[in-house]
């Protein structure tokens, strides 16, 4: 998978993606990504200026149009060569548009649903807004996805854009040592991830479940499941409506959900 990040700050995102499982990951031809300056298409030779006065008025400065767009341009005239594609409207095999994600506040808020949807893609374009933002004539050229991290404001897109594309890069086969971890962690079946135990046994008078210790796979799993369900009841009650909603528990297992429950408390007080 490729990513391609628009951006003003091109050595935080090659830094910032260069070290640990991305890293190796890149090495390993797995993911590529490259940061393209969008100063290099300003039409200012001297100062690479990218950002001029709101028309209107106001307070701050706006990224021009033009600048982004030839960058992203030339970014769609790279993959349109690298997958010998004639049409650069339609680069996919299937007739879809190259989808370029803008890092806005403004935009749907990202989660890990999101991300499977993302890690499908071959080409995954990112914007990266600084100033005030970005004249709203280019993003309705060339944007197909508004993106949002949460709701807060940031200086830059930059950081958004790492954390979405090191979301995304998990899911890409091989990435992970361990595919299977991608699955079991938190957000992967719409619950928090259950509680994890190391060496040694006992710690600080604390003792790891006997559960783990039984060697009951099966066992294992259910309370696996039922301590995901208790943790995402009290951390995240707006994501255990969904799950309940989605997986409505049997009267049977009603009964025997809230016996375990009970019984997972007495054993670990």
């Amino acid at each position: 998978m490729n990513f391609h990040v628009m951006t003003l700050f091109p050595e935080m995102i090659e830094q910032g993606l260069s070290t640990s499982i991305l890293g190796r990951a890149k090495d390993k031809g797995l993911i590529d990504f490259e940061a393209v300056n969008i100063r290099d298409y300003s039409a200012d030779e001297k100062h690479h200026k990218v950002d001029d006065y709101t028309y209107g008025g106001g307070a701050g400065m706006l990224m021009q149009a033009q600048p982004i767009y030839d960058c992203y341009k030339a970014i769609e005239e790279k993959i349109k060569k690298n997958r010998n594609c004639e049409d650069a409207a339609k680069i996919d095999a299937g007739g879809k548009r190259l989808r370029v994600v803008y890092v806005t506040p403004q935009g749907a808020v990202f989660n890990q649903q999101m991300a499977a949807d993302f890690a499908k893609e071959e080409d995954l374009v990112f914007l990266c807004g600084h100033y005030e933002g970005v004249d709203e004539r280019v993003l309705e050229e060339i944007v197909t996805d508004y993106v949002s991290i949460g709701d807060y404001v940031l200086t830059g897109g930059e950081l958004p854009a790492m954390v979405m594309i090191d979301t995304i890069s998990r899911l890409v086969p091989g990435v992970l040592n361990n595919d299977e971890s991608a699955m079991t962690e938190s957000f992967g079946n719409g619950l928090l991830e259950y509680p994890q135990y190391s060496r040694p046994e006992e710690w600080m008078g604390k003792r790891v479940p006997a559960i783990l210790l039984s060697g009951d796979h099966k066992k294992v799993d259910e309370w696996r499941l039922e301590q995901s369900i208790e943790r995402t009841k009290e951390r995240r009650p707006d994501l255990y409506e969904k799950w309940m909603i989605e997986n409505p528990p049997k009267p049977e297992k009603k009964k025997r959900r809230r016996k375990k429950t009970a019984e997972n408390k007495e054993e670990n007080s």
